[in-house]
Parts: C-alpha cells; structure tokens; sequence
C-alpha cells in the first residue's frame, strides 16, 4: 500500500473531513473512494474513445438514441 501526502487549503479538508463524517467513514477511506469513482470514470472515457476510434458512427448514434429514451 502506498502512502500520499496531498495539500489543501484548511476550509476544503474541514468539508471533506465533515463529508467523511456524515458516511460514517474515515477521510482515507473517503478519499480511496473518491480515487476508485475518478479512475472509473477516467478508465470509461478511455474504453469509449478506443471503441469510437474503431466502431461504427451509425450504430453509435443508435444506441445514445436507445440510451437517453432509457435515462430521459
């Protein structure tokens, strides 16, 4: 396990220790669980833009077209 040391102003560590608080967790956890939902989202970018380099623009344009009649 590695160990980081980061630096923020003291209003923004009194929030995320407070935040930490209200989920009944501690602000390393806090903070391994804010790293895993970045990576996440960094790793789901990544897998969309090698599939969009590679597939087919039409059936891109399907499947938002199914994907927002699902989320609107």
């Amino acid at each position: 396990m590695a160990i980081l040391t980061i630096r923020l102003p003291d209003d923004k560590h009194m929030r995320l220790k407070e935040l930490a608080q209200t989920r009944g967790i501690s602000i390393n956890k806090l903070m391994e669980e804010l790293a895993i939902i970045a990576l996440a989202e960094f790793d789901t970018n990544t897998r969309f833009k090698a599939m969009a380099a590679n597939g087919n623009p039409k059936e891109g344009l399907k499947l938002l077209v199914k994907l927002d009649s699902l989320t609107g």
